[in-house]
């Protein structure tokens, strides 16, 4: 018998292979996960995917209405119903009432400011007024300090680009606006205070969306090639200007988005000189929201070309 000891076979150390990118991890700004730095990365620390240059035109070209309306046809009735029904369940009547320091001058002032910046980061029209809803709804609920009306206003802008966009702004981006005044740990924890008191509901009916719909149902007076869609576009684009300044202006914080937006239309409408839809059906509500829109138009006839040039 063979006196050498039997060992099983040893698998051999293999070489260690290495990648030829180096992929490194960094937190993101959520702090919950992790991105992955691609050769992309190295281009800019703060780089994403381009966007459209015309952000009042992204979504308004005749191409996107007509694929729109055709989506409109199928299920804009249905989603509009839903979206009436649940628009007072998220309306912030009279959200200043609870603040000692923040002022309807003051909550003027950082919508006017959270406009442009939205479109500095061309962000769209739904996240600018989820960004107001979210921010009024607060209001509603907790006092804040004037000190950290700004802190709350980009926070909900960014809380607004999460749910609605694909790309969100990083908050180093948006502290810069702030001139640096905030830290990333206060903005952070302000999120969760906001995310906190909504209990997480941001699937709110907003302005945006209804203009969106009655801009869709112009189109289906007579169908798709009944309109000039650049004429549609026109009317859509002055109509998001008149809701913007509505927006800021605390007055009408009390109307119903639906009730707001199809006034917009309609104003929008009278401006151009385009058919006007009619006026027989205007409730009292929709008569003096109309009358505030166009008392609120012509006290802002600079704003709006300026908002035109954007």
């Amino acid at each position: 018998m063979n006196s050498k000891i039997i060992c099983a076979p040893v698998k051999r150390p293999r070489c260690l292979r290495y990648r030829k990118q180096k992929i490194e991890c960094r937190s993101s700004d959520s702090g919950f996960e992790e991105e992955l730095l691609t050769p992309f990365s190295s281009l800019s620390p703060d780089f994403t995917p381009s966007r459209p240059s015309n952000p009042t035109a992204d979504a308004q070209t005749p191409c996107r209405l007509l694929s729109d309306w055709q989506n409109f046809r199928d299920y804009g009735e249905s989603c509009y119903n839903i979206q009436k029904l649940n628009e007072e369940k998220f309306l912030p009547v009279n959200c200043l009432a609870r603040q000692p320091q923040v002022t309807a001058e003051a909550r003027c002032r950082l919508v006017s400011w959270l406009i442009p910046v939205h479109r500095h980061f061309k962000l769209s029209f739904e996240s600018c007024c989820l960004a107001v809803n979210i921010m009024d709804r607060f209001l509603s609920t907790t006092p804040v300090a004037a000190d950290c009306f700004q802190l709350l206003g980009v926070t909900s802008l960014l809380i607004a680009s999460k749910q609605v966009e694909v790309f969100s702004p990083r908050i180093s981006q948006l502290l810069a606006l702030c001139c640096d005044a905030f830290t990333k740990d206060q903005l952070c924890n302000l999120e969760r205070i906001v995310l906190t008191r909504l209990s997480f509901r941001l699937t709110t009916p907003t302005l945006a969306y209804f203009l969106y719909h009655f801009t869709q149902c112009r189109l289906a007076q007579d169908g798709p090639g009944g309109h000039d869609h650049s004429d549609v576009a026109r009317c859509w684009s002055l109509a998001r200007r008149i809701c913007e300044l509505s927006l800021a202006d605390y007055a009408f914080n009390r109307y119903r988005p639906s009730v707001l937006a199809v006034c917009a239309a309609r104003l929008a409408e009278r401006l151009l000189s385009e058919a006007p839809m009619g006026e027989a059906g205007l409730d009292e509500e929709e008569g003096h929201c109309t009358h505030n829109l166009r008392l609120l138009v012509s006290l802002n006839q600079e704003v709006l070309r300026t908002m035109a040039e954007l």
